[in-house]
């Protein structure tokens, strides 16, 4: 910076001091995709930096995926690219596999705002979430920022080769399309909308009833039914145990042996070798029995209709490509950012900490390394999870670090490092999910884990929210 005559050494300073300090406290116009538990959170920690935030939802009210829809879709197994799409996944009995200590905001925890008809249970069910999701965003002054109706239907740079400048196209619910510009933009929209099925010889062929778990709500349609449920992971255990008060008989057919309580009318399975058409199903150990239907709890695919980047950023194998640590694609940051991509970890925890970092380096106060030292740190994580025998769809699992990731951001922002007895919570409660005993999570003393009167766990990391698949 050069001085510019006219200006005395001391007002040259003053004036340098000043145009540096706009540059740390840069205010840019963001544009959060979804009002969910992720556009909620990433909307006030934006807005706490001083930018510009505006919310694009596309349902009436905020809560995402938390908010329970008992429809389902055309399409059962979600296939169907016409299908008018559900947005949640909720079923109704759904309650949490993770305690209320672990949930909630730093500075806003889970029971924040008690209120009528709250549920006390240390693993709450799905609505408890819902009022806590709709209290923060109500005192915090998120819901204000909220554009309901608002489905976006195309994210596109508005001039190619610039980053900082993305068309925001939107539709109402009477039809009318829109478009605004944004300087940056923050793609929230989740990742529990778009069903990943399990292919096996004969699926497109079998004669039962195959839905995914996107569309399971209650097990009444199950009533003295046999059902083939594929997936043991916390929504294939959690729906065994909801379909078995109306099934004849339940069967878990999955990769891995889950260690539980076997209850009366339920089975394990190993992965399906094959469909028959009069109804069998071949197992890959060779028993077969005759089922009426199979519930695909195999997971979700991440899903962008609307973004329009030039194949600069893809989804392949559920690998979201390239991203610097899980949140920035290197060519297109800081302006376009994704908040909680990953999995198996503390969600809302995870996506306080993703938010508070993007809306500090849209700011200024945080730098990113260069777009080259970018792209060989997400070389470098490929190379690394691909060493461990990984395979690409579980590129945004964080079990290889444990805590690692959420700890580096932790680091990144200037905090302190996370409670130990939090990470040992977390991993330990997977253990109640395997028993198979419901009334394990009401009998678990969460108080004396905040006290650190129990052992530390942290033997298993195969934990998220029942959803996770």
């Amino acid at each position: 910076m050069h001085k510019k005559k006219g200006l005395s050494t001391h007002h040259w300073y003053i004036a340098r001091f000043i145009m540096t300090g706009a540059m740390a406290q840069r205010r840019v116009k963001a544009a959060v995709i979804g009002a969910g538990m992720s556009g909620l959170v990433a909307a006030r920690e934006l807005r706490r930096e001083g930018h510009h935030v505006v919310v694009f939802e596309k349902g009436n009210e905020v809560g995402g995926t938390w908010v329970y829809d008992p429809r389902i879709e055309s399409d059962p197994s979600g296939l169907d690219p016409a299908r008018e799409v559900i947005h949640s996944s909720m079923y109704k009995s759904l309650r949490v596999n993770l305690p209320r200590p672990i949930m909630g905001f730093s500075d806003y925890p889970f029971d924040a705002k008690p209120g009528v008809g709250d549920d006390p249970r240390p693993f709450p069910g799905h609505e408890a979430v819902l009022r806590f999701l709709q209290g923060f965003a109500a005192d915090s002054g998120v819901v204000e920022l909220v554009r309901f109706g608002h489905e976006v239907v195309r994210i596109e740079r508005a001039v190619e080769g610039r980053n900082d400048e993305w068309v925001v196209e939107w539709r109402t619910r009477d039809g009318e399309a829109s478009a605004e510009v944004f300087e940056a933009v923050v793609v929230c929209n989740g990742k529990f909308t778009e069903p990943r099925l399990a292919e096996f010889p004969g699926r497109t062929t079998w004669r039962g009833e195959q839905i995914h778990s996107h569309n399971y709500r209650v097990p009444k349609p199950y009533k003295d039914k046999i059902v083939v449920i594929i997936g043991n992971g916390p929504s294939g255990i959690d729906i065994a145990k909801d379909v078995l008060l109306a099934a004849k008989e339940v069967h878990l057919a999955s990769r891995e042996t889950t260690t539980f309580k076997i209850h009366g009318g339920l089975f394990q399975h190993s992965p399906i070798d094959h469909a028959e058409e009069d109804g069998k199903i071949v197992f890959q150990d060779g028993s077969s029995i005759y089922v009426d239907a199979i519930i695909h709890c195999s997971g979700y695919k991440y899903h962008f209709p609307f973004l329009k980047t030039n194949e600069i950023v893809n989804v392949d194998d559920n690998c979201v490509a390239p991203l610097y640590q899980h949140v920035f694609p290197p060519a297109l940051a800081p302006w376009l950012s994704f908040i909680a991509i990953p999995y198996r970890t503390i969600t809302f925890l995870l996506s306080e900490l993703q938010s508070r970092w993007v809306a500090k380096i849209l700011s200024g106060k945080i730098q990113l390394p260069s777009k080259e030292d970018m792209t060989s740190s997400v070389q470098e994580y490929y190379q690394r999870i691909e060493a461990v025998g990984w395979p690409k769809r579980h590129t945004h699992r964080l079990q290889l670090e444990k805590f690692d990731y959420e700890n580096w951001l932790v680091g990144e922002l200037g905090l302190p490092p996370l409670e130990k007895w939090r990470q040992n919570m977390y991993f330990t409660s997977f253990d109640l999910l395997t028993t198979f005993d419901e009334n394990g999570r009401d009998t678990w003393d969460v108080e004396k884990w905040m006290k650190g009167e129990e052992g530390g766990g942290g033997g298993s990391d195969n934990i998220n929210y029942t959803l996770e698949c």
